[in-house]
């Protein structure tokens, strides 16, 4: 089986596995990114026992299913005893790693962590146990350990004060596929598409493999969108629900915050969403907003000049946004309707939404193409709301340069080349006016477009815009 990308984490693996110490490595990543699929394929060879948690089975099924993973990693034809406490669970798992051959590494894969630890199971106090006593004295033992619920994986193991306080040796995030290696993904399945339908396809589902192993040959952006969406039997018409309900102990409030920034593109501050979702202002909300970000739903933007309290979080998992938008209360259901929905405001506005978070999230390649990637650039957000009836302006990227430069960035997503006209140029003007007027920088600032088909060089492009970003480079 091939992996495509995961570069950086298959060279992190393989050094850690030859490191002739024993390793605890926590690899963290939100449900379908393919935590699962890196491990199993990359580390086949070396994996000499597996464990699966179960999602909300309780700790005697959980103990049952622990047994049956050891008898199937000893090849023994003897059901074994199930055993009664996490205690004996792990005692039972060194009796049966002491068989094995010492030449070489043995990685012991748990998959689904966070749901081992089932209420007063005492297993993670168990698992700190073994790997203290047991596990961390044996050189050729290389514990890797999942979870998709990476705000869970943080409080409780990486920044744990107790038994595994420091012991994780490694930390591992893995993201959603970026275009490049959608890209790379899709030709790996002999999918033909061309950039800007690949690009379609990333606004409404993102990078996830596992969304993306649904995409058959033959059929356009627009006819997968429409058979993973909105047919009879869609694979994604329902993920939504299971998706969050499966991170999330108490996720109704999540579901909140997740549509109240879904309702507002350009993003909401702490105390906004606070109000739109009906929170006190204790810690309850800084913990739901955290466990959105660690899990990759939410990125809270610093905006320029300000620090992380003044933060503007956005709802930048693709696959929500379009469910909120379209999935949810489909305005069509029959054959075809996508294409239909094409043509509406409605998809205009999402679109151009759609695209921005997806350019949030290409920055390094947008940096490569204007020949910054090595110059120190702190990317933020900026805005300014008048507190009487003057202009206000809104910069969604704002890239602030260590050589006194700032981008200041317009994404358009358009299916033809983009043509700036006197109102957009007067706006244009308008919002580095006021970012000038009200930042106070002296620094010099070039007007940057990131487009889909770059921009017709007319009377408004020509003297005003500095630089241009197309939907190519996007995928390098």
């Amino acid at each position: 089986m091939q992996i495509i990308g995961r570069k950086d984490e298959k060279e992190i693996l393989d050094a850690k596995i030859a490191s002739g110490e024993p390793e605890l490595i926590a690899v963290i990543g939100r449900r379908r990114v393919g935590k699962t699929y890196l491990i199993r394929t990359h580390c086949k060879d070396l994996i000499r026992f597996e464990f699966t948690g179960m999602h909300e089975a309780s700790m005697r099924l959980q103990l049952e299913n622990f047994s049956l993973a050891v008898q199937s990693a000893s090849k023994s034809n003897m059901k074994l005893a199930v055993p009664e406490n996490w205690l004996q669970a792990f005692a039972m798992m060194d009796t049966y790693t002491q068989t094995l051959s010492t030449k070489g590494p043995m990685v012991i894969f748990f998959d689904e962590f966070p749901w081992i630890d089932t209420p007063k199971s005492g297993f993670l106090k168990a698992f700190q146990h073994w790997w203290n006593t047991s596990a961390s004295k044996n050189e050729h033992i290389k514990v890797i350990i999942c979870g998709s619920s990476a705000s869970w994986m943080i409080e409780k193991v990486l920044n744990d004060r107790g038994g595994l306080h420091n012991r994780v040796t490694q930390t591992i995030r893995l993201y959603p596929f970026t275009l490049g290696e959608t890209q790379e993904f899709l030709q790996a399945k002999h999918i033909i598409l061309d950039q800007y339908s690949q690009l379609q396809l990333y606004m409404a589902i993102g990078g996830i493999p596992h969304y993306l192993r649904n995409i058959n040959k033959g059929e356009s952006a627009s006819q997968s969108i429409d058979r993973l969406c909105f047919s009879k039997n869609a694979p994604l018409k329902n993920e939504y629900t299971n998706l969050y309900a499966s991170l999330f102990a108490d996720s109704q409030n999540h579901d909140k915050v997740i549509r109240a920034l879904a309702a507002k593109g350009k993003g909401l501050t702490r105390n906004e969403i606070i109000e739109k979702c009906g929170f006190t202002s204790g810690g309850s909300t800084s913990r739901i907003l955290q466990e959105l970000e660690e899990s990759g739903f939410i990125t809270a933007y610093t905006p320029f000049q300000k620090n992380s309290k003044d933060s503007i979080y956005k709802l930048t998992d693709e696959y929500s946004l379009f469910y909120l938008k379209f999935i949810e209360r489909p305005r069509d259901q029959d054959k075809g309707s996508w294409i239909r929905q094409q043509q509406s405001n409605h998809y205009t506005s999402w679109s151009g939404f759609a695209f921005e978070s997806l350019c949030l999230k290409h920055i390094k390649q947008i940096k490569q193409k204007l020949g910054i990637e090595g110059v120190l650039t702190n990317a933020s957000t900026w805005r300014y709301i008048p507190s009487t009836n003057g202009q206000g302006a809104q910069i969604d990227l704002l890239l602030d340069r260590q050589d006194r430069c700032i981008n200041i960035c317009e994404m358009k997503f358009y299916q033809t080349a983009f043509v700036i006209d006197r109102k957009y140029a007067a706006m244009l003007d308008n919002k580095i006016n006021v970012f000038r007027s009200e930042t106070g920088t002296k620094k010099t600032i070039f007007p940057t477009l990131v487009t889909t088909f770059g921009t017709r060089k007319n009377e408004y492009y020509l003297g005003r815009i500095q630089a241009e970003v197309m939907m190519e480079d996007l995928f390098k």
